[in-house]
């Protein structure tokens, strides 16, 4: 059998007889400067097995593939590379756009049968019982409906709320660490009519869910579980405003009727 390397460390013939003498019989040792390749080093593995009396190999002068071929395979080193993909970040994500369908005009009264008043140079909106000829104080709004391609929510439809009769709308933003409506005006319309979910302008977005005969709630699309609200006839606070659904003293059902 036939060994090679790319160096010459046995120099002679004489060496090499010295080497070929120290092997079993029938093997011998040839040194030579050839490039090295794997059939040559598998050659000299084998032979290594055979000194060490190793089992499983063939002895003799020469190897069969097939003895090549096992011992390879009882030699291999199983690895298993795993490549991890990672979620696209949030950023790269498409986000959903709500688009304007239609607007309507409303009327809205609470549970106590309070009407909206627009408190204009405050730039409030106060919640009051309205009677015979002061009726005409009372608030309409200029309801939008919107839609997603994808609906988030699946019992309620977005809506944008804006005053009859003005460019102001109601929005929800925070204010001394907590959500409260505002009333911004809007010159421009157009922006409204397509709304990123992830931009600033969907602080004018609000949940609409009806349950019964035009009874709705209007929930924050900005800051889910808070609710536009006014207070009970007791309390002496006017205001509309957001609070949680749990909140005690505040009427978060209204009724919204639509003016054909």
């Amino acid at each position: 059998m036939e060994f090679e390397s790319n160096c010459s460390l046995i120099k002679n013939a004489a060496n090499s007889a010295a080497w070929s003498a120290k092997l079993p019989q029938g093997l011998d040792l040839e040194v030579s400067c050839h490039p090295i390749t794997m059939r040559h080093i598998a050659n000299l593995i084998i032979a290594m097995e055979r000194l060490k009396g190793g089992k499983g190999v063939t002895m003799g002068t020469e190897f069969k593939d097939k003895d090549l071929l096992n011992f390879l395979l009882e030699s291999a080193v199983e690895e298993h590379i795993v490549l991890e993909l990672e979620s696209a970040p949030p950023a790269s994500r498409k986000a959903a756009v709500f688009s304007s369908t239609s607007q309507y005009e409303y009327s809205v009264t609470d549970s106590e049968n309070k009407s909206w008043v627009l408190m204009k140079e405050a730039m409030e909106l106060h919640s009051m019982m309205l009677q015979g000829g002061s009726s005409y104080h009372k608030v309409h709004l200029n309801l939008s409906t919107y839609v997603t391609p994808v609906p988030i929510e699946t019992e309620a439809r977005p809506v944008a709320l804006g005053i009859k009769g003005s460019n102001l709308y109601l929005s929800c933003s925070t204010s001394g660490g907590r959500p409260t409506l505002h009333l911004e005006e809007v010159v421009d319309k157009e922006q409204l009519k397509s709304i990123s979910q992830q931009s600033d302008m969907v602080r004018f977005l609000f949940y609409r869910r009806t349950t019964g005969v035009d009874i709705s709630t209007l929930e924050s699309a900005r800051f889910r579980n808070w609710f536009i609200s006014t207070a009970m006839q007791q309390d002496n606070t006017k205001t509309v405003d957001m609070c949680q659904k749990a909140a005690p003293s505040r009427l978060t059902t209204f009724t919204i009727q639509r003016h054909n």
